[in-house]
């Protein structure tokens, strides 16, 4: 495991970050909420040592961090204008919004599940990380299933060891809570997690109440 803070979005050890993750390896990374444990979205091998780190079953879906609203209706079979609205208003930030997945997804990615929750991070590492990579980052919070989800890099070497390849500490993250989770595959929408978006402010940019 290899351990450090970036000096700034264009720190090369950023690069080799990056090329851990095209390699299969999982790494810790700040997201303003909390911090991940990422795996190429498309390897199904690497994502099974997310669920190995975690102690997490594989059944539970995990979400994917992405660049931007076009990256992520390239991986939904449906984009709706809700979730249109819903993107424009919320991203990049803490709002998962999960929808029904192209057949490309990989089902260990979704537990098996039709739908996959996306989410754009407002994090300047994150963001270049899922630009070095090249791909979607599928990306839980870095905890051990059970415990708190980690805030900083401490929390996360205390509750996983030396499981990543690499932990990108950015210190402290801003907001601390993990982001709402709005299922978009149902009507009316279901809040799974009300997390740093709280159900009023979703309900009001939905114009309806939410299940």
């Amino acid at each position: 495991m290899i351990w450090f803070r970036p000096d700034g979005v264009n720190d090369p050890r950023l690069e080799e970050v990056a090329r851990a993750i095209r390699d299969g390896e999982i790494v810790a990374i700040p997201t303003e909420t909390v911090y991940g444990i990422a795996a190429d979205a498309w390897n199904p091998h690497a994502i099974l040592k997310i669920f190995q780190a975690k102690g997490r079953p594989e059944e539970k879906p995990i979400s994917l961090l992405v660049a931007d609203i076009a990256q992520a209706r390239s991986l939904a079979r449906e984009w709706s204008a809700l979730a249109q609205k819903l993107a424009e208003e919320f991203w990049p930030g803490p709002l998962t919004i999960v929808v029904p997945k192209k057949e490309n997804v990989p089902d260990i990615v979704t537990g098996g599940r039709d739908t996959v929750g996306l989410r754009v991070p407002r994090h300047p590492i994150t963001m270049r990380l899922i630009e070095l990579a090249q791909t979607p980052l599928a990306a839980p919070s870095a905890n051990r299933s059970g415990e708190p989800p980690p805030d900083t890099a401490e929390d996360v070497v205390r509750q996983l060891g030396i499981a990543p390849a690499f932990v990108v500490d950015c210190g402290k993250c801003a907001i601390g809570t993990a982001s709402s989770v709005l299922d978009l595959s149902v009507h009316p929408p279901k809040l799974l997690r009300e997390g740093a978006l709280k159900r009023e402010v979703l309900e009001k940019v939905c114009e309806m109440k939410l299940s």
